[in-house]
C-alpha cells in the first residue's frame, strides 16, 4: 500500500511541475508577448487542475507556482534591502538642443569612434529591481535612495507580467534586472471609478496609483489593482554582453517584458526625430510616458564613458512637455460622497489644459490642503494626467499678495447640516447624517451604474430630482417607482418613463455579482464581487461566510474580508439586502462560461461615443472575449473610434480586421 501511495505522489509531483511550467509559458504568451495560444477556458482548466493537486498534496507546492502569486498575509512594514548595483538617476534634457549637446559630449569622450544609440520610452511609474537566483525570483525591491530600497517581493509577485521563474536556458539565471511598475490607463480609470464610488479620493495620475499600490501592506489589494511592468536594464549578471540591445533581447527571451517601442539609431538627428514622434503619439498609448531614454548601445563604450556621482555619462532622459498650467483658486468647495466622505475641491478660474477647459481640481482631503498650504485666492500649478479630474501640484508662493484666505473644514455637512467627524486613523472626514441627500444621490448613482445594476436612463439630473422629491429615500425605493411619479419629474415623458421602468425591471435579473457590487461594500469593486460570487453563489451563503472562509478566496485579503464581514454584521445593511430580495431581485450568480465572443480578441483605438473603452472592454469580456492593448497577428478585431491613430496602419500590415463603433455595437448586442 505504501509503495502505491509513493507512486501516486511521484506522479502528482511530476504533473505539478508540468502544470507550473505550462501555466508560466501561457502567462508569458498572454501578459508579456500579448500573443495568447489557448482560450481563457483552457487556461482556467490548467489552473484548476494545479489547485486541486496542490490541495491534495500541500507539501508539493512549489514556491514559484502560479497559485502562490497572492500568498502573503498583510505585513506591518516593509524591510530594507540593498541592491546588487546602485540605481543611478538620469540626467535630464528638455529640448533637441540639449540632446545635441549630449551627443557632442559623448563623441568628445570617445573620439572618432562610431556611436549607436538605443532609444526607449520612459515609463512613468515606480522603479524596481528584481533579483533572480538559479532562475527563480527571490527578491523585488523599490528604487529607494538608489542603494537601498523596500522589499516588496510579495506585492510584485502578484503582477502577472513578472515571471516567478525565468525560462529554461536563460543566460540571466543569476542576475538583477531593473524595470518600472506602472498602471495601465484602463486599470487606472477603473480604479478611480471604484474609489469615487466608495467615497475615496481618486488618484491624480497613474504614477501615483502605481506607487501607492505597490506600497500596500496587503498583497491581495495589490493583485486587484491590475498592475503591469516593463524591464529595461540588466544591472547585474555573470554573463558578458556586447551591447545594451543584446541585454534587452536576452531579457525578452528569458520571459521578462520589454517594451516594443525601442529603436536603435546611428545619429543624434534620428534620435531626436524618434523622440518628437513619440511625444506626438504619447496619448495613444495605454500607459503614461513622460519622455524617452537615450543610451549608448555599446557596453564597452558605456564603461569608458563612466559616470558622475549621480548620473551615467552614457545615458540621458529627454523629458516631454508637462501637462501643467497655472490658474487661480476662486474658492474651495466640498463634495459629499456616498459613504459621507467629504472631499475639498478647488474652484478654479477656467484654463485650457490637455484639450479641455478645467474649472475644478481635487484637493483630496484636509491634510493635503494643509500640506500644500493651498488658500482661496492662491495662484496654483495644476496637472492633468490620465483624463481624470486635475490635481493642484503646488502653490506659486511668489504670487501671494496677502489677500488669500486659509481653508477651514466646517463642523457640519454643507448639504444636510449633520455633524462632520474624522476618525483618528483616517485622513478622510465624513458626514454622519443618516438622511443626507448627497450621500443618497451618490449611492443611487453607484447602484444604477453600468458596472452594478446597469439601469440606463438614470442620469444625474433624474436621480437628483427623485431624491429631492422624496421618491427615493433608500435604494429599494427604485423598484417601487411608477409611471405617474416619473412623468411628474422635469423632462420625463410617457415614453421615457416607460423605458426607465423597463430598465428597472430588467435589472432584477442582472445577477448576484452585480448586486453585490451595487450595494457598495467598501473595497469590493467589480473584480472582487465576481470572485466572491463565483465562490459563494448566493447572497445567503456570502452573508453566512466567516472571515476564515472569505480569506480562502483567491485575491481576498484581511482588509477586504474584514470589510465584508463588517458590512453584513450591520443590521441596517442586512435589512437593505432583504428589502431588495423582497422586490424580486435575483441573488444568484449568473453563469459566465462561453459567450457570443468566446475566443475572440479585441483591441480598441480612438474615442467611442456610446461606451468608454473600459466599458466596451467589460462588454467584450462578459460575452467571453478578450481585450488586448497591442495588436498581434492573433488579434481578431481592431475597433476604430474617432481619431484612431497609427494602429490602423499596423492592423493593415498584420491583416487584422478593422470595424467601426456601429459594427462593434452589433457584435455585442448594443
Amino acid at each position: 500500500m505504501g509503495y502505491i501511495l509513493t507512486i501516486q505522489k511521484e506522479a502528482a509531483e511530476k504533473r505539478i511541475r508540468e502544470l507550473v511550467e505550462l501555466i508560466d509559458y501561457h502567462d508569458a504568451k498572454y501578459y508579456v508577448e500579448d500573443d495568447p495560444e489557448i482560450s481563457d477556458f483552457e487556461y482556467d482548466q490548467l489552473v484548476s487542475e494545479l489547485k486541486a493537486l496542490e490541495a491534495e498534496h500541500p507539501d508539493l507546492i512549489m514556491p514559484d507556482s502560479p497559485t502562490q502569486r497572492v500568498s502573503g498575509r498583510p505585513v506591518k512594514e516593509f524591510q530594507v534591502v540593498e541592491h546588487k548595483a546602485q540605481m543611478l538617476s538620469l540626467d535630464n534634457s528638455y529640448s533637441p538642443d540639449d540632446l545635441t549637446e549630449f551627443d557632442k559630449r559623448v563623441r568628445k569622450w570617445l573620439g572618432d569612434e562610431p556611436v549607436v544609440y538605443v532609444v526607449e520610452p520612459k515609463i512613468d511609474g515606480l522603479g524596481i529591481a528584481l533579483l533572480f537566483e538559479n532562475g527563480v525570483l527571490v527578491r523585488g525591491g523599490t528604487r529607494g535612495d538608489g542603494i537601498t530600497g523596500e522589499d516588496v517581493t510579495s506585492n510584485l509577485r502578484t503582477i502577472k507580467s513578472i515571471p516567478l521563474r525565468l525560462r529554461e536556458k536563460s543566460l540571466l539565471a543569476d542576475s538583477e534586472v531593473r524595470g518600472e511598475v506602472y498602471m495601465p490607463m484602463a486599470s487606472f480609470k477603473r480604479l478611480n471609478e471604484e474609489r469615487s464610488k466608495t467615497g475615496e479620493p481618486p488618484f491624480a495620475n497613474p504614477r501615483n496609483a502605481a506607487a501607492g499600490s505597490i506600497r500596500q501592506l496587503d498583497p491581495s489589494i495589490v493583485a486587484s489593482r491590475k498592475l503591469d511592468a516593463f524591464f529595461y536594464t540588466l544591472s547585474y549578471t555573470d554573463h558578458d554582453f556586447k551591447t545594451h540591445l543584446d541585454c534587452l533581447d536576452e531579457m525578452r527571451r528569458s520571459g521578462l517584458r520589454v517594451n516594443q517601442s525601442i529603436g536603435r539609431f546611428d545619429s543624434i538627428e534620428k534620435v531626436i526625430a524618434r523622440c518628437l514622434d513619440m511625444e506626438a503619439k504619447r496619448d495613444q498609448l495605454d500607459y503614461e510616458i513622460d519622455g524617452m531614454v537615450i543610451k549608448v548601445d555599446s557596453i564597452e563604450q558605456q564603461k569608458r564613458l563612466g559616470q558622475t556621482a549621480k548620473n551615467p555619462r552614457w545615458a540621458i532622459a529627454y523629458k516631454f512637455a508637462a501637462k501643467q498650467r497655472t490658474t487661480k483658486v476662486r474658492d474651495i468647495l466640498l463634495q459629499v460622497g456616498r459613504t459621507g466622505a467629504i472631499t475639498p475641491v478647488a474652484d478654479l478660474e477656467p484654463v485650457a489644459l490637455g484639450g479641455i477647459t478645467v474649472t475644478r481640481a481635487t484637493l483630496h482631503n484636509e491634510d493635503e490642503v494643509r500640506r500644500k498650504d493651498i488658500r482661496i485666492g492662491d495662484t496654483v500649478l495644476i496637472e492633468r494626467a490620465g483624463d481624470v479630474i486635475p490635481e493642484v501640484v503646488k502653490v506659486i508662493m511668489e504670487k501671494r499678495d496677502g489677500s488669500e484666505r486659509s481653508f477651514i473644514m466646517p463642523a457640519t455637512c454643507p448639504v444636510c447640516g449633520s455633524k462632520i467627524v474624522r476618525e483618528e486613523d483616517e485622513v478622510v472626514a465624513r458626514c454622519i447624517g443618516s438622511s443626507c441627500s448627497a450621500q443618497l444621490k451618490q449611492k443611487t448613482r453607484h447602484f444604477v451604474s453600468r458596472g452594478a445594476m446597469d439601469i440606463e436612463g438614470f442620469g444625474e439630473s433624474i436621480i437628483s430630482q427623485m431624491v429631492d422629491a422624496g421618491l427615493i429615500r433608500s435604494i429599494p425605493d427604485i423598484y417601487s417607482l411608477d409611471k405617474a411619479a416619473l412623468t411628474a419629474l422635469e423632462r420625463v415623458g410617457d415614453r421615457s418613463a416607460g423605458n426607465l421602468l423597463s430598465e428597472i425591471a430588467a435589472s432584477k435579473s442582472r445577477g448576484f455579482e452585480r448586486l453585490l457590487y451595487g450595494v457598495g461594500i467598501r473595497h469590493v469593486g467589480g473584480t472582487v464581487a465576481e470572485s466572491l460570487a463565483a465562490r459563494f453563489k448566493t447572497m445567503d451563503q456570502l452573508m453566512a461566510a466567516t472571515k476564515e472562509e472569505l480569506l480562502k478566496v483567491e485575491g481576498i485579503g484581511e482588509i477586504i474580508a474584514d470589510s465584508v464581514t463588517d458590512f453584513f454584521s450591520e443590521p441596517s445593511n442586512r435589512k437593505l439586502v432583504e428589502e431588495l430580495v423582497a422586490k424580486g431581485i435575483s441573488t444568484v450568480a449568473v453563469a459566465r462560461s462561453g459567450g457570443a465572443l468566446q475566443g475572440k480578441t479585441f483591441v480598441f483605438t480612438g474615442a467611442m461615443k456610446k461606451y468608454a473603452r473600459s466599458e466596451a472592454g467589460q462588454k467584450v469580456e462578459s460575452l467571453g472575449g478578450k481585450v488586448g492593448s497591442n495588436l498581434t497577428k492573433k488579434t481578431d478585431f481592431l475597433v476604430a473610434g474617432e481619431d484612431p491613430g497609427s494602429k490602423l496602419n499596423e492592423a493593415e500590415k498584420l491583416g487584422v480586421k478593422v470595424i467601426g463603433e456601429e459594427d462593434f455595437l452589433k457584435l455585442v448586442g448594443g
